[in-house]
């Protein structure tokens, strides 16, 4: 349970963080700002994701 807690909420972070700069306007597809969103948000991801997991269990 803890694991896919944790990749479900990492998955929704990379999204999120990828969808974000295209959300303000940077609509140029060779950007490094989706790339650098989704890393932030994978990394937030899976710290919220080990805090929910935690809170679960």
């Amino acid at each position: 349970m803890n694991k896919t807690v944790i990749m479900i909420c990492m998955g929704l972070g990379s999204t999120i963080g990828s969808v974000t700069p295209w959300l303000f306007g940077d609509h140029d597809l060779l950007s490094a700002w989706p790339i650098i969103g989704g890393l932030v948000g994978g990394i937030v991801g899976i710290w919220l994701g080990v805090k929910l997991s935690k809170m679960l269990s």
